[in-house]
C-alpha cells in the first residue's frame, strides 16, 4: 500500500504515472457508496437528539429506509386501490410513491460495505442485521403484490422441460 501513497505524492512525468493517477478516480459505485454513507451520517446528525454512529443500530437503519420513501419514484398501489395488482394501470391514482425494493437493496449493500470500510466491525454492522433482510423481503413482496409482478424464487427440477431450462439457469446460480 505504501507504494500507492508514494506514487500519489510523486510527479506525473511518465505516461504510466498518468495512468495510475487516472485509476485513483473513484468508480461510480465508490462515489455512490460515499454519497450514501454521507447521507446516512447526515440523517443521524439531524435526529433529535443526534445519534452518534457508534450508537447506531438496525432500528435507526429501518427508520432511515422508511424516511427515504418520501423521495421514492415507484408507485405502490394500496390494497383498496382499483389498480392494486395491475402492472400497468390505465390511469393515474392517488397511491403513494415509494423507494423501489431494488434501490433499497442496493443501498443497504453499499452502506453495509461503507460501515466496515469506515472502521465498523462485521459483528456490529447494523446494515447486516437480520431485521434489515426481513424488512427488505417484506418490501419486495408488498411491492410485487401491489404492482402485479411475481417475485418467486426459481426452484430447480420443478419444470417438465428441465433439460434446456435447467442447464441455462444453473450457470447463474
Amino acid at each position: 500500500m505504501s507504494s500507492g501513497k508514494n506514487f500519489a505524492e510523486g510527479s506525473s512525468s511518465s505516461p504510466s504515472d498518468h495512468q495510475h493517477q487516472q485509476q485513483t478516480i473513484p468508480s461510480r459505485y465508490e462515489s455512490q457508496k460515499r454519497r450514501d454513507w454521507n447521507t446516512f451520517g447526515q440523517y443521524l446528525k439531524n435526529q433529535r437528539p443526534p445519534i452518534p454512529l457508534s450508537q447506531c443500530n438496525y432500528n435507526h437503519v429501518l427508520d432511515f429506509l422508511r424516511y427515504l420513501d418520501q423521495f421514492g419514484k415507484t408507485k405502490v398501489h394500496l390494497q383498496g386501490c382499483i389498480f392494486y395488482g395491475q402492472p400497468e394501470p390505465p390511469s393515474p391514482c392517488t397511491c403513494p410513491l415509494r423507494q423501489a425494493w431494488g434501490s433499497l437493496d442496493s443501498l443497504i449493500g453499499r452502506l453495509r460495505a461503507a460501515y466496515e470500510e469506515n472502521g465498523g466491525s462485521i459483528e456490529t454492522n447494523p446494515f447486516a442485521n437480520s431485521a434489515i433482510r426481513v424488512y427488505l423481503r417484506e418490501v419486495r413482496e408488498c411491492q410485487a403484490k401491489a404492482r402485479g409482478i411475481p417475485y418467486k424464487k426459481k426452484k430447480k427440477n420443478t419444470s417438465q422441460s428441465k433439460g434446456n431450462e435447467e442447464s441455462s439457469t444453473t450457470h447463474f446460480s
